[in-house]
Protein backbone atom coordinates (compact mmCIF):
# COMPACT_ATOMS: atom_id res chain seq x y z
CA UNK A 1 0.00 0.00 0.00
CA UNK A 2 1.45 3.35 -1.03
CA UNK A 3 0.88 6.41 1.11
CA UNK A 4 0.87 9.06 -1.59
CA UNK A 5 0.81 7.76 -5.15
CA UNK A 6 2.76 7.14 -8.34
CA UNK A 7 6.07 8.98 -8.70
CA UNK A 8 9.01 9.67 -10.96
CA UNK A 9 12.42 10.29 -9.36
CA UNK A 10 14.64 13.00 -10.85
CA UNK A 11 18.34 12.12 -10.72
CA UNK A 12 19.76 13.62 -13.91
CA UNK A 13 23.47 12.88 -14.29
CA UNK A 14 23.81 11.57 -10.73
CA UNK A 15 22.38 8.05 -10.51
CA UNK A 16 25.83 6.52 -11.01
CA UNK A 17 27.34 8.56 -8.15
CA UNK A 18 26.92 9.06 -4.41
CA UNK A 19 24.96 12.23 -5.22
CA UNK A 20 22.16 9.91 -6.29
CA UNK A 21 21.85 8.26 -2.88
CA UNK A 22 18.28 9.49 -2.35
CA UNK A 23 17.24 7.97 -5.67
CA UNK A 24 19.12 4.78 -4.78
CA UNK A 25 17.22 4.49 -1.52
CA UNK A 26 13.86 5.01 -3.17
CA UNK A 27 14.60 2.50 -5.94
CA UNK A 28 15.56 -0.11 -3.37
CA UNK A 29 12.67 0.50 -1.00
CA UNK A 30 9.78 2.88 -0.45
CA UNK A 31 6.25 2.47 0.76
CA UNK A 32 5.39 6.13 0.21
CA UNK A 33 5.28 5.93 -3.60
CA UNK A 34 4.94 3.50 -6.45
CA UNK A 35 8.03 4.39 -8.46
CA UNK A 36 7.35 4.43 -12.18
CA UNK A 37 10.72 5.64 -13.49
CA UNK A 38 14.02 7.37 -12.71
CA UNK A 39 15.20 10.28 -14.87
CA UNK A 40 18.89 10.23 -15.80
CA UNK A 41 19.62 10.60 -19.52
CA UNK A 42 23.18 9.29 -19.08
CA UNK A 43 21.79 5.84 -18.18
CA UNK A 44 18.56 5.85 -20.18
CA UNK A 45 17.39 2.40 -21.16
CA UNK A 46 18.83 0.64 -18.10
CA UNK A 47 16.82 -1.05 -15.38
CA UNK A 48 17.54 0.87 -12.15
CA UNK A 49 17.73 -2.24 -9.97
CA UNK A 50 19.96 -4.05 -12.41
CA UNK A 51 22.30 -1.05 -12.59
CA UNK A 52 22.53 -0.69 -8.81
CA UNK A 53 22.44 -4.26 -7.54
CA UNK A 54 22.40 -6.62 -10.51
CA UNK A 55 18.79 -7.30 -9.51
CA UNK A 56 16.23 -6.00 -12.06
CA UNK A 57 13.24 -4.33 -10.41
CA UNK A 58 11.19 -3.16 -13.40
CA UNK A 59 11.80 0.54 -12.69
CA UNK A 60 13.36 1.93 -15.88
CA UNK A 61 15.83 4.78 -16.15
CA UNK A 62 14.55 7.23 -18.75
CA UNK A 63 15.94 10.27 -20.48
CA UNK A 64 13.23 12.82 -19.71
CA UNK A 65 9.99 13.59 -17.91
CA UNK A 66 8.14 13.05 -21.17
CA UNK A 67 9.55 9.51 -21.33
CA UNK A 68 8.46 8.92 -17.73
CA UNK A 69 4.90 9.85 -18.67
CA UNK A 70 5.07 7.34 -21.51
CA UNK A 71 6.10 4.60 -19.06
CA UNK A 72 3.24 5.56 -16.74
CA UNK A 73 0.77 5.44 -19.63
CA UNK A 74 2.02 1.99 -20.61
CA UNK A 75 1.35 0.85 -17.04
CA UNK A 76 -2.04 2.62 -17.00
CA UNK A 77 -1.12 4.60 -13.91
CA UNK A 78 -1.24 8.35 -13.37
CA UNK A 79 1.90 10.12 -12.22
CA UNK A 80 1.27 12.50 -9.36
CA UNK A 81 4.69 13.13 -7.76
CA UNK A 82 8.05 14.40 -8.98
CA UNK A 83 10.66 13.51 -6.34
CA UNK A 84 14.11 15.05 -6.31
CA UNK A 85 16.51 12.14 -5.95
CA UNK A 86 19.72 14.18 -6.01
CA UNK A 87 21.58 15.07 -2.81
CA UNK A 88 23.72 18.00 -3.92
CA UNK A 89 26.66 19.26 -1.84
CA UNK A 90 25.12 21.53 0.76
CA UNK A 91 21.64 20.71 -0.51
CA UNK A 92 21.71 23.62 -2.97
CA UNK A 93 19.08 24.11 -5.67
CA UNK A 94 20.99 24.25 -8.94
CA UNK A 95 19.63 25.95 -12.04
CA UNK A 96 19.21 22.60 -13.79
CA UNK A 97 17.18 21.18 -10.91
CA UNK A 98 15.13 24.37 -10.70
CA UNK A 99 14.26 24.11 -14.39
CA UNK A 100 13.27 20.46 -13.93
CA UNK A 101 10.99 21.40 -11.04
CA UNK A 102 9.28 24.06 -13.14
CA UNK A 103 8.77 21.54 -15.96
CA UNK A 104 7.27 19.07 -13.49
CA UNK A 105 4.84 21.63 -12.09
CA UNK A 106 3.81 22.71 -15.57
CA UNK A 107 3.16 19.02 -16.29
CA UNK A 108 0.79 18.75 -13.34
CA UNK A 109 3.01 16.99 -10.79
CA UNK A 110 3.38 17.66 -7.08
CA UNK A 111 7.02 18.04 -6.05
CA UNK A 112 8.87 16.58 -3.05
CA UNK A 113 12.33 17.91 -2.27
CA UNK A 114 14.93 17.07 0.34
CA UNK A 115 17.22 19.98 -0.52
CA UNK A 116 18.30 22.58 2.02
CA UNK A 117 17.25 25.29 -0.45
CA UNK A 118 13.49 25.28 0.04
CA UNK A 119 11.38 25.33 -3.12
CA UNK A 120 8.63 27.17 -1.28
CA UNK A 121 11.03 30.06 -0.73
CA UNK A 122 11.40 30.47 -4.52
CA UNK A 123 8.59 32.88 -5.38
CA UNK A 124 8.25 31.81 -9.02
CA UNK A 125 8.07 28.13 -8.12
CA UNK A 126 5.66 28.70 -5.23
CA UNK A 127 3.29 30.83 -7.29
CA UNK A 128 3.43 28.35 -10.17
CA UNK A 129 2.46 25.51 -7.86
CA UNK A 130 -0.37 27.56 -6.40
CA UNK A 131 -1.68 28.47 -9.84
CA UNK A 132 -1.95 24.77 -10.75
CA UNK A 133 -3.29 23.71 -7.35
CA UNK A 134 -0.22 21.53 -6.74
CA UNK A 135 1.77 20.81 -3.60
CA UNK A 136 5.44 21.31 -2.82
CA UNK A 137 6.86 19.50 0.20
CA UNK A 138 10.25 20.66 1.47
CA UNK A 139 11.19 17.64 3.55
CA UNK A 140 13.94 19.47 5.43
CA UNK A 141 11.67 22.37 6.39
CA UNK A 142 10.89 22.42 10.08
CA UNK A 143 7.25 21.73 10.92
CA UNK A 144 7.24 23.82 14.10
CA UNK A 145 7.10 20.81 16.44
CA UNK A 146 10.79 19.90 16.34
CA UNK A 147 11.76 21.36 19.70
CA UNK A 148 12.18 18.44 22.06
CA UNK A 149 15.09 18.70 24.46
CA UNK A 150 16.89 15.63 25.80
CA UNK A 151 15.23 14.55 29.07
CA UNK A 152 16.52 11.06 29.78
CA UNK A 153 13.26 9.36 28.83
CA UNK A 154 15.30 7.12 26.52
CA UNK A 155 15.88 5.05 29.67
CA UNK A 156 12.18 4.14 29.62
CA UNK A 157 12.66 2.42 26.25
CA UNK A 158 13.00 -1.31 26.84
CA UNK A 159 13.78 -2.14 23.21
CA UNK A 160 17.31 -3.22 22.32
CA UNK A 161 18.69 -0.27 20.37
CA UNK A 162 21.14 -0.86 17.53
CA UNK A 163 22.78 2.08 15.76
CA UNK A 164 23.75 1.56 12.12
CA UNK A 165 26.71 3.94 11.83
CA UNK A 166 29.23 4.30 9.01
CA UNK A 167 32.89 4.93 8.35
CA UNK A 168 31.83 7.62 5.85
CA UNK A 169 28.82 9.46 4.48
CA UNK A 170 26.79 8.12 1.53
CA UNK A 171 27.98 4.61 2.27
CA UNK A 172 24.72 2.64 2.61
CA UNK A 173 23.76 2.96 6.28
CA UNK A 174 20.07 3.50 5.63
CA UNK A 175 19.80 0.68 3.08
CA UNK A 176 21.45 -1.76 5.47
CA UNK A 177 19.23 -0.63 8.34
CA UNK A 178 16.15 -1.38 6.22
CA UNK A 179 17.52 -4.76 5.13
CA UNK A 180 18.12 -5.75 8.76
CA UNK A 181 14.75 -4.44 9.98
CA UNK A 182 12.82 -6.20 7.22
CA UNK A 183 14.78 -9.43 7.69
CA UNK A 184 13.98 -9.40 11.39
CA UNK A 185 10.29 -8.90 10.62
CA UNK A 186 10.43 -11.83 8.20
CA UNK A 187 11.69 -13.97 11.06
CA UNK A 188 8.82 -12.88 13.30
CA UNK A 189 10.95 -10.54 15.40
CA UNK A 190 9.51 -7.22 16.57
CA UNK A 191 11.74 -4.50 15.12
CA UNK A 192 11.22 -0.87 14.10
CA UNK A 193 13.34 1.16 11.70
CA UNK A 194 14.12 4.63 13.05
CA UNK A 195 14.89 7.06 10.22
CA UNK A 196 17.12 10.08 10.72
CA UNK A 197 17.32 11.65 7.25
CA UNK A 198 15.12 13.00 4.47
CA UNK A 199 15.31 9.85 2.35
CA UNK A 200 13.87 7.73 5.16
CA UNK A 201 10.89 10.10 5.25
CA UNK A 202 10.53 9.80 1.47
CA UNK A 203 10.59 6.03 1.88
CA UNK A 204 7.62 6.26 4.22
CA UNK A 205 9.32 5.30 7.49
CA UNK A 206 6.73 5.24 10.29
CA UNK A 207 9.20 6.82 12.70
CA UNK A 208 11.71 9.33 11.39
CA UNK A 209 13.20 12.76 11.84
CA UNK A 210 15.42 14.81 9.54
CA UNK A 211 18.49 15.47 11.67
CA UNK A 212 20.19 18.03 9.49
CA UNK A 213 17.08 20.22 9.41
CA UNK A 214 17.14 20.66 13.19
CA UNK A 215 18.61 23.40 15.32
CA UNK A 216 21.59 21.96 17.14
CA UNK A 217 19.96 22.37 20.57
CA UNK A 218 17.15 20.01 19.57
CA UNK A 219 19.03 17.23 17.75
CA UNK A 220 19.58 15.03 20.80
CA UNK A 221 16.07 15.61 22.09
CA UNK A 222 14.45 14.81 18.77
CA UNK A 223 16.49 11.61 18.43
CA UNK A 224 15.50 10.55 21.93
CA UNK A 225 11.87 11.48 21.32
CA UNK A 226 11.40 9.55 18.06
CA UNK A 227 12.84 6.35 19.56
CA UNK A 228 10.72 6.85 22.69
CA UNK A 229 7.63 7.53 20.56
CA UNK A 230 8.16 4.35 18.55
CA UNK A 231 8.57 2.37 21.78
CA UNK A 232 5.49 3.79 23.49
CA UNK A 233 3.34 3.11 20.42
CA UNK A 234 4.74 -0.22 19.26
CA UNK A 235 6.52 -1.76 22.27
CA UNK A 236 8.95 -3.37 19.82
CA UNK A 237 11.78 -5.57 21.00
CA UNK A 238 14.39 -3.95 18.74
CA UNK A 239 15.01 -0.46 17.33
CA UNK A 240 17.33 -0.21 14.31
CA UNK A 241 18.55 3.38 14.12
CA UNK A 242 19.81 4.85 10.85
CA UNK A 243 23.11 6.71 11.17
CA UNK A 244 24.14 9.98 9.56
CA UNK A 245 27.52 10.97 8.08
CA UNK A 246 30.37 9.47 10.10
CA UNK A 247 32.22 10.40 13.26
CA UNK A 248 35.35 11.49 11.40
CA UNK A 249 34.05 12.82 8.07
CA UNK A 250 35.27 16.46 7.97
CA UNK A 251 32.09 17.79 6.38
CA UNK A 252 29.45 15.49 7.87
CA UNK A 253 30.65 14.42 11.32
CA UNK A 254 27.36 12.78 12.25
CA UNK A 255 26.90 9.89 14.62
CA UNK A 256 27.90 11.29 17.99
CA UNK A 257 24.40 12.60 18.75
CA UNK A 258 22.97 9.18 17.94
CA UNK A 259 25.37 7.53 20.35
CA UNK A 260 24.77 10.13 23.05
CA UNK A 261 20.97 10.44 22.78
CA UNK A 262 19.79 7.01 21.63
CA UNK A 263 22.11 5.12 24.00
CA UNK A 264 22.47 2.09 21.71
CA UNK A 265 23.22 -1.31 23.17
CA UNK A 266 25.37 -2.18 20.18
CA UNK A 267 26.63 -0.69 16.92
CA UNK A 268 26.80 -2.11 13.41
CA UNK A 269 29.33 -0.29 11.25
CA UNK A 270 28.88 0.13 7.50
CA UNK A 271 32.18 0.29 5.61
CA UNK A 272 33.46 0.56 2.05
CA UNK A 273 36.81 -1.27 1.79
CA UNK A 274 37.62 0.35 -1.55
CA UNK A 275 37.30 3.96 -0.36
CA UNK A 276 40.54 5.76 0.27
CA UNK A 277 39.24 9.29 0.98
CA UNK A 278 36.17 10.75 2.65
CA UNK A 279 33.25 11.18 0.30
CA UNK A 280 33.41 14.61 -1.35
CA UNK A 281 36.72 15.58 0.26
CA UNK A 282 39.75 14.71 -1.87
CA UNK A 283 42.95 14.79 0.16
CA UNK A 284 41.26 13.69 3.38
CA UNK A 285 42.21 10.02 3.83
CA UNK A 286 39.60 7.72 5.32
CA UNK A 287 40.57 6.85 8.88
CA UNK A 288 41.42 3.19 9.45
CA UNK A 289 38.40 1.10 10.35
CA UNK A 290 40.20 -0.03 13.52
CA UNK A 291 40.49 3.60 14.63
CA UNK A 292 36.86 4.29 13.81
CA UNK A 293 35.74 1.26 15.82
CA UNK A 294 37.89 2.41 18.73
CA UNK A 295 36.39 5.92 18.60
CA UNK A 296 32.82 4.57 18.53
CA UNK A 297 33.40 2.13 21.37
CA UNK A 298 35.24 4.73 23.46
CA UNK A 299 32.41 7.25 23.10
CA UNK A 300 29.51 4.84 23.51
CA UNK A 301 31.03 2.35 25.97
CA UNK A 302 29.25 -0.25 23.83
CA UNK A 303 30.59 -2.74 21.26
CA UNK A 304 30.69 -2.64 17.50
CA UNK A 305 29.16 -6.08 17.00
CA UNK A 306 29.38 -6.47 13.21
CA UNK A 307 30.60 -4.85 10.00
CA UNK A 308 28.41 -4.51 6.91
CA UNK A 309 30.20 -3.60 3.73
CA UNK A 310 29.40 -1.54 0.68
CA UNK A 311 30.89 -3.44 -2.26
CA UNK A 312 31.46 -0.42 -4.50
CA UNK A 313 34.69 -0.85 -6.45
CA UNK A 314 34.97 -4.55 -5.60
CA UNK A 315 34.57 -7.27 -8.21
CA UNK A 316 31.56 -9.41 -7.41
CA UNK A 317 33.63 -12.59 -7.31
CA UNK A 318 35.93 -10.96 -4.73
CA UNK A 319 33.26 -9.77 -2.26
CA UNK A 320 33.27 -12.92 -0.11
CA UNK A 321 37.07 -12.87 0.03
CA UNK A 322 37.04 -9.20 1.08
CA UNK A 323 34.51 -9.92 3.83
CA UNK A 324 36.48 -12.86 5.15
CA UNK A 325 39.75 -10.93 5.23
CA UNK A 326 38.12 -8.12 7.21
CA UNK A 327 36.44 -10.60 9.54
CA UNK A 328 39.77 -12.32 10.21
CA UNK A 329 41.36 -8.97 11.02
CA UNK A 330 38.60 -7.59 13.26
CA UNK A 331 37.23 -10.74 14.86
CA UNK A 332 33.56 -9.86 14.35
CA UNK A 333 31.06 -10.88 11.63
CA UNK A 334 31.45 -9.09 8.29
CA UNK A 335 28.78 -9.38 5.59
CA UNK A 336 27.63 -7.62 2.44
CA UNK A 337 23.90 -7.16 3.11
CA UNK A 338 23.02 -6.53 -0.54
CA UNK A 339 24.60 -9.85 -1.52
CA UNK A 340 24.31 -11.99 1.63
CA UNK A 341 21.26 -10.53 3.32
CA UNK A 342 21.14 -10.12 7.10
CA UNK A 343 21.00 -13.73 8.26
CA UNK A 344 24.38 -13.63 10.01
CA UNK A 345 23.64 -10.26 11.58
CA UNK A 346 20.33 -11.10 13.26
CA UNK A 347 21.77 -13.59 15.80
CA UNK A 348 24.34 -10.96 16.81
CA UNK A 349 21.54 -8.49 17.47
CA UNK A 350 19.51 -11.09 19.35
CA UNK A 351 22.53 -11.80 21.56
CA UNK A 352 22.47 -8.14 22.65
CA UNK A 353 19.08 -8.85 24.23
CA UNK A 354 20.56 -11.70 26.22
CA UNK A 355 23.42 -9.49 27.38
CA UNK A 356 21.17 -6.59 28.41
Amino acid sequence: MYIDGHAVVYCEGAFASTYGKTAHGLVRYTQRYNLVAVIDSSLAGRDSGDFLDNAPNGIPIVSSLNEAFKVANSQTVELSYFVLGIATDGGYLTQDIRSAVIEALESGLNVDSGLHDFLNDDREIRLLAESYGLGIRDIRKLDGNSNHMFTGKIEEVKAIRVALLGTDSAIGKRTTAWIITNAMADRGLSAEFIGTGQTAWLQGADYSIVMDSLLNDYVSGELEHIVWKAWTEKKMDYAIIEGQGSLMNPGYPGGFEILAACRPHGIILQHSPSRKEYDGFPGYPLDRIEDQIHAIEFLSKKPVVAITINHEGIRRDKIAEECQALENKLGIPVVDPLVDGAERIIPVIEELKNEN
